[in-house]
């Protein structure tokens, strides 16, 4: 199931499948891990649309509100795997 980083419930996992923006903005992702292909699990999540914790190869990342509206993701079905452990 397809779902954006906002959507995920926290201790989900999955595949980033797609950045919806520009070249800059798929840039300013990069330079942090987060690009198409690469294995995310969202740790959590502020009420009313704060930042979305992640973590990414054994890193916490805070990404803002609407950024997270922007990364959807191919999420894992059931199954707690563990990325970033």
């Amino acid at each position: 199931m397809k779902l954006s980083l906002v959507d995920m419930k926290p201790g989900q996992n999955g595949v980033i499948e797609k950045v919806m923006g520009g070249p800059g903005f798929a840039a300013k992702l990069g330079h942090i891990g987060l690009h198409r292909g690469k294995r995310i699990k969202k740790l959590s999540s502020i009420f009313r649309r704060g930042p979305v914790t992640v973590c990414i190869d054994n890193f916490q990342v805070a990404i803002g509100y609407g950024k997270a509206m922007r990364i959807m993701v191919e999420v894992d079905d059931g199954e707690e795997n563990s990325a970033g452990r």
